[in-house]
């Protein structure tokens, strides 16, 4: 049984950072797409970045291109969302989640496993 932990979550001001991790346990990590939501106070939860299992192609939605990256440590088992510049916008529960199909993808339903979420509130 796959299982996800996330961590780094918390309170952060307008234009600082935070790091999100996402520990893994129980399957072969390498083989794992991961993937980083959000769900905001009010909002569905939706897609924000993806890595493939080696961690050579990754990919942000729009609205965080430019100030997140997405990156994995496969000798530590752990994803990794760094954040920069962050807008009250950024607001949200942050899940992590796994995908061990070939190929990575965008949607919700694609992922397996999830973690329980990171809460990260950005003030203005």
């Amino acid at each position: 049984q796959v299982q996800l932990v996330e961590s780094g979550g918390g309170l952060a001001q307008a234009g600082g950072s935070l790091r999100l991790s996402c520990a893994v346990s129980g399957g072969t990590f390498s083989m794992l797409n991961m993937g980083w939501f959000r769900r905001a106070p009010g909002k569905d939860r939706e897609f924000v970045a993806v890595i493939d299992g080696s961690g050579g192609l990754t990919y942000l939605t729009d609205s965080v291109e430019g100030r997140f990256s997405i990156s994995r440590d496969n000798a530590k088992n752990t994803a990794y969302l760094q954040m920069n510049s962050l807008k009250p916008e950024d607001t949200a529960v942050y899940f992590c989640a796994a995908d061990p199909s070939w190929g990575w993808s965008v949607t919700e339903g694609a992922y397996d496993y999830w973690g329980q979420g990171t809460r990260v509130s950005v003030s203005s």
